[in-house]
């Protein structure tokens, strides 16, 4: 097994780090990587937030879920789908007065220019992840930060046409560190040749059985199985319907509209 599978394969989510700065050498190695990422037509619809400052860190672990390990990750990733920087440079080269030269309708970024924005964020984000992850940093994964979008908008200075789409804690592994490996589904449940599969039942519950495996009859959200539990703390939980009314708020922003 090659070096760049192996790093794929034992990568953990790591919540935990050691108490040591991320040295400038290793962060302008993870940068680098992200900037390498795949690219809609080499645009980089994305921009990088570093974040050091303690106070903002206190800050984004309330505003994410009240997740306190988030304030003591040495170094703050967030990644923002970006379509500011590109209509800025659309406004400097008069593209607005170019196709009223021509009869065309000029707009504005849509949804469909946010998705594809979110896409090289995202990508850009893994690159990150992976070249930290082969350098003894480990990192997670954190989706809150597309919560309160109005006070992320305030405290990360946004402008309009950018979103926070992905974060990313990152931190040296404790030397004390063992990892914990989580089984993925098989991929005969997740990978289909030319069309989706829709599967039976059957299919689902074996699909799920890990899961079932880890029931516990005692638990805070009086579920009588696995999948009303996870419902409970993930799709219908507090921080999905404030994720969701959040991403609505920003979408307003993403109309076409002049």
């Amino acid at each position: 097994m090659n070096e760049v599978i192996k790093t794929i394969n034992e990568r953990v989510s790591l919540r935990k780090y050691e108490n040591k700065k991320i040295s400038k050498d290793h962060l302008d190695i993870i940068l680098n990587s992200s900037m390498r990422a795949p690219t809609a037509g080499n645009m980089m619809l994305y921009s990088i937030l570093t974040i050091e400052n303690e106070d903002t860190k206190k800050k984004l672990s309330i505003s994410c879920d009240n997740q306190p390990f988030i304030a003591k990750a040495p170094l703050i990733l967030i990644f923002l789908a970006d379509f500011h920087r590109t209509y800025r440079y659309f406004d400097i080269s008069k593209v607005k007065d170019y196709y009223i030269k021509n009869n065309k309708k000029y707009r504005l970024p849509s949804e469909g220019d946010l998705f594809l924005a979110i896409n090289d964020a995202i990508i850009a984000a893994q690159n990150a992840v992976i070249s930290a992850e082969s350098l003894g940093i480990g990192s997670c994964y954190i989706g809150d930060i597309m919560e309160n979008y109005e006070f992320h908008k305030e405290l990360l200075n946004l402008p309009d046409y950018t979103f926070p789409i992905c974060m990313l804690t990152l931190g040296y592994y404790p030397q004390d560190m063992k990892k914990i490996y989580h089984k993925r589904f098989d991929k005969k449940y997740t990978v289909y040749s030319e069309k989706y599969a829709d599967l039976s039942d059957d299919d689902i519950k074996e699909c799920y059985k890990e899961w079932d495996k880890n029931f516990m009859a005692n638990n805070p959200y009086n579920g009588e199985n696995t999948g009303q539990i996870l419902y409970a703390r993930k799709t219908g939980g507090d921080f999905s319907l404030e994720m969701t009314r959040s991403v609505r708020e920003a979408l307003k922003n993403w109309n076409e509209e002049i």
